[in-house]
């Protein structure tokens, strides 16, 4: 299926946004540095971990023709001083919803994060 229609990757991002509320927690985004593993099926290092934001529930915004957008995390507190270079989505199951490579996927305004720092996202938009 290496060829689908506009309306069917939105439909199938939809579907991961509603993934995203499973669960009888909130959605959340962690940050990792290091090496991204190859798929999500492979466990990460906690140890890695720089700052993990929380989603509101609905984590849905809008859904628009090209995109759908996200709410607002919450402002996480940084808990290791690391370069992010990906993110990992859990939904409030706690099982993995998507990777993400930061500055392919994702964009922080600054990559570096210090220890006792903070940071959350304003937008995410999810796009096919």
């Amino acid at each position: 299926m290496s060829k689908t229609s506009v309306n069917a990757r939105l439909a199938m991002i939809q579907a991961l946004a509603n993934f995203m509320d499973n669960g009888s927690q909130s959605a959340t985004v962690i940050f990792y540095e290091g090496i991204q593993p190859a798929n999500t099926s492979i466990a990460v290092d906690s140890n890695d971990a720089l700052v993990t934001l929380v989603f509101p529930e609905p984590c849905i915004k809008e859904v628009t023709p090209t995109y759908v957008e996200l709410h607002p995390t919450d402002t996480g507190s940084v808990i290791k001083t690391g370069t992010a270079t990906w993110a990992r989505i859990y939904n409030g199951a706690g099982e993995v919803a998507a990777d993400l490579t930061v500055g392919t996927d994702i964009s922080l305004a600054n990559t570096n994060l210090a220890l006792g720092g903070t940071l959350s996202t304003t937008s995410i938009k999810l796009r096919p």
